[in-house]
């Protein structure tokens, strides 16, 4: 895990992981994300909305990331929280199977085409009802809960690695 800031282009890595993930690492990652918010001069309640939208794709990640490459190793994540004068960055990378591409495009669209109001209706109705987990596009309350908190729509893109897999990148933008 990197734990050095380093400034390329204005913008400013505070934390970089390429890994497995395990309780352990999320338990690493979630403390040092939180100092390293902790050292930058934004209002607390930026810092906050930052942090939550972290731990949001962590949560994604731990949650998501039981796919077995073709050489039939576990596949290993990226992570990272960039900053610049303007906004945070939480980027993430990990291995889906091909499969599932569709459906987490549909979810993702689907969220990212609503309004804020939209948002928070569609996560009360889901947490009225009990309904955690994916609903019929793919996608669960957590994309929906990424783009409330940080009040941004997600950028994301597939990879394929072969038929049966694909790198799936997210990027989510924090207005500092």
């Amino acid at each position: 895990m990197k734990n050095s800031i380093i400034r390329k282009g204005g913008r400013e890595t505070l934390l970089s992981y390429s890994g497995n993930v395990s309780d352990a690492s999320i338990n690493s990652l979630l403390e040092l994300a939180e100092h390293k918010l902790s050292q930058q001069n934004d209002k607390p309640t930026t810092r906050k909305k930052v942090f939550r939208v972290f731990v949001e794709t962590l949560q994604n990640l731990y949650h998501h990331v039981d796919v077995r490459l073709p050489d039939k190793t576990k596949s290993s994540i990226r992570l990272s929280l960039k900053k610049n004068k303007k906004e945070y960055h939480v980027q993430t990378t990990n291995a889906v199977r091909s499969s599932e591409v569709t459906a987490l495009k549909n979810g993702i669209d689907k969220f990212n085409a609503m309004t804020l109001s939209e948002l928070k209706q569609y996560y009360r109705n889901k947490l009225s009802k009990g309904h955690f987990t994916n609903d019929e596009s793919g996608a669960g309350l957590g994309f929906a809960d990424i783009i409330r908190k940080s009040g941004e729509k997600i950028s994301y893109s597939f990879k394929p690695v072969n038929q049966d897999y694909s790198y799936f990148s997210l990027r989510i933008k924090v207005l500092a």
